[in-house]
């Protein structure tokens, strides 16, 4: 990869360690991912919380664009840690059906830290995924919008 938003790490595998080469969100990368969210938010006119998380749900940076609810800061960045520890976006269960008691359940058995609302979607780069975007502060729709603006941004960067 010729750009400065991922960068690859790890041991080479020599045949006795089983690893392999890894690719990791930039500080660089990141930025560009949080402004293509924002810009959307902006041309929307939904102030929205954005956080960007890396590969283990770690934050790399976070916006509360001015008027974005305070009460969506932290369900943005447990959006963000959702899609990227579960590798998959934030929703309802595969069925496509809401279910409070699966909803109710993810939180409670994660303390919190996973949710099922839409707004969450994974960073992935040569099918790998290398971090999570969350977005709360509009209808969960706007929030899907946003996002995948950042995940379409990462791409234009990473291909």
């Amino acid at each position: 990869m010729g750009n400065s938003l991922a960068f690859r790490s790890g041991l080479p595998n020599n045949g006795v360690m089983l690893t392999r080469n890894n690719i990791r969100l930039t500080l660089a990368g990141a930025r560009a991912v949080l402004a293509a969210a924002e810009a959307k938010a902006a041309g929307i006119r939904t102030p929205q919380n954005i956080a960007i998380v890396d590969e283990g749900g770690h934050m790399l940076l976070f916006a509360r664009m001015d008027g974005a609810k305070l009460s969506s800061v932290e369900v943005a960045l447990t959006k963000a840690r959702s899609a990227a520890l579960r590798r998959s976006p934030t929703g309802p269960s595969p069925a496509n059906e809401p279910s409070l008691m699966n909803s109710l359940g993810l939180a409670l058995a994660t303390n919190d830290r996973l949710t099922c609302l839409r707004g969450g979607l994974p960073l992935m780069v040569d099918a790998q995924c290398i971090g999570g975007i969350g977005v709360s502060g509009g209808p969960e729709s706007d929030d899907v919008l946003v996002a995948q603006s950042g995940v379409d941004a990462l791409a234009r960067f990473s291909s």
